[in-house]
């Protein structure tokens, strides 16, 4: 800057200052440029900021909108949903005060039928009561007249006349109660032919349900057929001293490996199977040693039954029985009922009647008691006429047992009245002890047919949708729709179903009905 004002001419002194002042100008020139650059800059970020912040200001407000219309959305949701479940109950409530109104209508239709039925009866009895007093009036004069004539007829008196209509009456009066005698005797006749054919019948079920070829058949296997020529003897002699020494029927058919011991007798039984398996055993079969053979079995097999009742007994802890009274018991164990043996049966009536009598403050050891002889008449039941609750009664009366114990087992069956509080809980007992799933065998087509049945009842009433049978058919769980079926109408649905599987249906112990209605209501949120 200096040379070029020196070539200018301009003095050496001059020329300092005037470069100075002329660097001062373009410096401030230069700041000038600078700050109005920084101005440009910040104006234009101070822009973008504003910018940015109307931007954020449009989002916040955007999504505050979309927020309010989401809550408005949801608010308006509820609000249906409130209103439908409102309407809902209003429309079920609505349809219960119509039904009712239809029940008192007709109700009130009933009552009026009935009173115009009740004026008309009335009126009947009114006409019919004027009528026999007309007759009566009738009958009166008729009277009159005739022994009027028979007066004047006969010549006769008062008392002769009154007499004379007396015996005609009472030749009336006979042929009549003749006739009606003999009509009342022909009725009381078919009467008695249907009522006996209904008890025969009702006697042949319920023997027929014992299953006799569980009870009463017991089968000995054999190693050849010619063994079964031995069995039989010649002419049938071994065959018959056998079946006289044990009193059972044997039956040697076509069936390989296999001689069949029937008998109603459980003991006889036992020892007819005993003694044949010792004589095929033995090899040695003849009348003698069959006889000599079934003795000792005897021996053995009534010890054995003697020593399963002591066994009961002591497991029980049940004192005083006469060993007669062991023997029978030990009796029952040869004896099934649906599979289930009977001796088991009475331990565990013993225990279970126990357990009751205790929770409700009684005996223990005199339910016990009860219960481990309720069906010891089964024992002898086929050697005495008469039901096994009596039977046992009876027998256990000879042993002096007391008067509870003996009502019990007289009326575990409801034969008699109770007349103490262990009679029901051994009924109970007896109850549950057969009734338990598993305790009682049948075959499984029965066990299929009757789960089949059982929900084929249920499915037969209206508004019932499905039926399951549960817990090996101890309980018909049912399901219905709740808008064909009330909440009271459902109880009275599950009541007649059990009253209907009661009527139709047979099976040990209870079935227990549960009746399912709910309203499920599914909705979908997008």
């Amino acid at each position: 800057m200096e040379a070029i004002l020196t070539q200018i001419g301009l003095p050496d002194v001059a020329v300092p200052i005037i470069a100075f002042i002329l660097g001062v100008c373009l410096a401030v020139i230069f700041y000038q440029m600078i700050s109005r650059a920084r101005a440009k800059t910040f104006e234009h970020d101070l822009e973008r900021q504003i910018e940015g912040a109307k931007r954020e200001a449009e989002n916040i407000i955007k999504t505050a909108q979309l927020d309010a219309a989401a809550e408005t959305i949801k608010k308006k949701e509820q609000f249906t949903t409130e209103v439908n479940q409102i309407r809902a109950e209003l429309h079920e409530t609505e349809m219960r005060l119509n039904k009712r109104e239809d029940v008192l209508d007709r109700q009130t239709e009933q009552l009026r039928q009935r009173e115009k039925t009740c004026k008309r009866l009335e009126q009947e009895v009114n006409r019919k009561s004027n009528n026999l007093d007309k007759k009566e009036k009738q009958l009166s004069n008729l009277m009159a007249q005739q022994k009027n004539q028979l007066l004047k007829i006969t010549a006769m008196d008062i008392e002769e006349a009154k007499a004379l209509l007396l015996k005609r009456l009472e030749d009336e009066c006979e042929h009549e109660m003749s006739v009606l005698i003999a009509r009342k005797v022909e009725e009381a006749a078919e009467t008695a032919d249907e009522k006996s054919r209904e008890i025969i019948n009702t006697a042949i079920q319920r023997y027929a349900a014992e299953q006799s070829c569980e009870v009463s058949v017991s089968t000995v296997e054999i190693p050849n057929d010619e063994m079964k020529g031995r069995v039989i003897g010649r002419e049938g002699r071994n065959i018959r001293a056998f079946e006289k020494a044990t009193g059972v029927d044997v039956i040697v058919d076509d069936t390989p490996g296999i001689i069949v011991v029937s008998g109603f007798n459980p003991v006889r039984r036992e020892v007819a199977r005993l003694s044949m398996e010792r004589l095929i055993q033995d090899g040695r079969i003849h009348p003698s040693r069959i006889e000599e053979l079934v003795a000792q079995t005897k021996k053995d097999v009534n010890q054995k039954v003697l020593q399963l009742g002591k066994d009961a007994a002591v497991e029980t802890n049940i004192r005083g029985l006469s060993n007669r009274v062991l023997s029978l018991l030990g009796a029952l164990n040869f004896r099934t009922s649906y599979g289930q043996n009977v001796l088991r049966h009475s331990v565990e009536v013993a225990f279970l009647s126990q357990v009751m009598a205790d929770e409700l403050g009684l005996d223990g050891s005199i339910a016990r008691r009860a219960g481990l002889l309720h069906d010891i008449g089964k024992a002898i039941d086929h050697e005495v006429e008469g039901s096994h609750p009596d039977i046992g009664a009876n027998f256990l009366r000879r042993f002096n047992e007391s008067s509870i114990v003996l009502n019990a087992v007289a009326g575990h069956h409801g034969d008699i009245p109770a007349d103490n509080p262990y009679t029901p809980l051994v009924a109970a007992a007896d109850a549950l002890s057969a009734s338990r799933p598993g305790v009682r065998r049948e075959t499984l087509e029965r066990y299929i047919k009757r789960l089949e049945k059982l929900e084929e009842i249920a499915t037969g009433f209206t508004g019932v949708e499905d039926a399951y049978a549960i817990q090996a058919g101890r309980e018909i769980r049912v399901i219905v729709n709740a808008e064909k079926v009330s909440d009271d109408a459902a109880v009275k649905v599950a009541r007649d179903i059990a009253n209907k599987v009661e009527a139709e249906m047979t099976y040990p112990g209870e079935i227990q009905v549960t009746l399912l209605r709910e309203v499920r209501c599914v909705e979908y949120a997008k």
